[in-house]
């Protein structure tokens, strides 16, 4: 097993994850709202869609990029629909900070969300595959074991970044009062409305 595969795939994954999008933004406004746990289990379904689509990838299952080649423009359509539904209900959700234990009962909600989103992207697939590829993975001589390190190195990069952000988020979620959180949940929802319509747009 070559390790530097894991290694190369944890620095892969933690930069994937670390530019602020959708799920960034669900991420943060998750974490602040509804807690630490419900932010991170945001990240973590991101982070799990990243892993499936690269396991697929290392595979060698081809069939699979042949569907989304073919039906990409209606997971988009998913895609955008979905994050204008959660852009809408972040705008207009209550200001309210969560207990630990109401918070605790929206984690799965929290995962599956994102792990929806993320799988609805097409992009996710061919991005891994462009990864495996440019890191040698692929390689016939490097085996099973180089495309599984990096896949698996993948996520725990991605899982790394999102555990830095909702802890350093969670410092600031004694600081915010209801007003604050009112603001928090317009911009939130306003800013991944405009996500979901830009995707939606692409498809135009």
């Amino acid at each position: 097993m070559d390790v530097a595969f894991l290694l190369k795939g944890i620095v892969l994954g933690f930069s994937i994850a670390a530019p602020v999008g959708p799920i960034g933004v669900l991420c943060i406004r998750r974490t602040l709202s509804e807690g630490r746990s419900s932010g991170l289990a945001t990240g973590l379904g991101a982070a799990t869609a990243d892993a499936l689509y690269g396991t697929a990838v290392a595979l060698g299952l081809t069939f699979i990029s042949s569907l989304l080649a073919n039906h990409g423009a209606w997971l988009r359509w998913m895609g955008g629909g979905l994050l204008c539904y959660l852009g809408i209900t972040t705008f207009v959700a209550r200001p309210t900070f969560q207990s630990s234990g109401a918070a605790g009962q929206g984690v799965l909600r929290s995962y599956s969300t994102a792990l929806l989103l993320t799988l609805t992207n097409p992009m996710t697939v061919f991005s891994f595959a462009a990864i495996l590829a440019g890191s040698g993975a692929t390689d016939a001589a490097s085996g099973f074991w180089a495309p599984a390190l990096l896949v698996l190195g993948t996520f725990l990069g991605s899982a790394s970044w999102w555990l830095v952000l909702t802890s350093a988020v969670d410092l600031l979620r004694a600081r915010l009062d209801e007003h604050s959180l009112r603001w928090l949940n317009r911009v939130s929802g306003a800013v991944l409305i405009a996500f979901g319509l830009s995707s939606l747009a692409s498809l135009v």
